[in-house]
């Protein structure tokens, strides 16, 4: 499937949905947020990697920063971190350079390596989008987290491209669906920055977007 402009979803949303479809649906679909200090910090660090003036030489890589990139075939767009272009035979002209570069996505994180993939399937998005946006073919990527300096290479499988192809199409068809999914409580849910809004010990049902909506602003009215 091919999507168009006005049907593309936030690349940086699939790493939420792999988390927790239900903090995917209330921050993309009824637009809720609340900032936390672990969302705090990680915003700091993108603010970092993605101003565009801050630019790195070096005799066989260059380093771009705020590169903007998407996918007609996930029907997906964003902003990345750092691209590292190093020469190589392989890669892509660049305007300006002399020979040919091949692009790696370094993303840039706030903790440690998860046990889950959610960071994963984000780098791997974000290379399928790169892939797309220059022509070329990508086989690594990088997680730096920068609470333990620790840069984790990741390669882009077969299997995990078409997990994100999966997980891209479900994103569509909820966004479609206008529907917040229902409530799974578990151990991880203290540590994100929604849930005093999601409530999941309390949040039991699927619900439809305008009735939940609606519910907050009678909850809102009554305090």
């Amino acid at each position: 499937m091919v999507y168009a402009e006005d049907e593309f979803l936030m690349l940086s949303g699939i790493q939420h949905f792999q988390f927790c479809k239900r903090q995917w649906a209330l921050i993309h679909i009824a637009q809720e947020w609340a900032e936390n200090e672990a969302t705090a910090h990680g915003q700091v660090l993108h603010q970092k990697a993605d101003n565009p003036y801050i630019k790195e030489k070096r005799k066989d890589m260059i380093s771009s920063r705020a590169m903007h990139v998407s996918s007609r075939t996930l029907g997906l767009y964003g902003i990345l971190d750092i691209v590292e272009f190093h020469k190589d035979e392989n890669g892509v002209t660049l305007k300006g350079k002399r020979g040919t570069w091949l692009p790696t996505i370094v993303e840039y994180k706030r903790g440690k390596p998860k046990k889950d993939e959610r960071d994963i399937v984000q780098l791997v998005a974000q290379t399928m989008c790169l892939e797309e946006t220059l022509h070329c073919k990508i086989d690594k990527g990088y997680l730096y987290y920068h609470s333990v300096n620790k840069k984790v290479a990741i390669e882009i499988s077969e299997e995990l491209r078409q997990r994100v192809t999966q997980l891209s199409s479900e994103m569509h068809d909820l966004y479609q669906q206008a529907t917040i999914p229902k409530a799974e409580y578990f151990k991880n849910c203290q540590l994100c920055s929604l849930v005093d809004i999601c409530l999941p010990r309390l949040s039991k049902k699927s619900r439809n977007v305008s009735n939940y909506i609606q519910q907050a602003i009678i909850n809102e009215e009554g305090v």
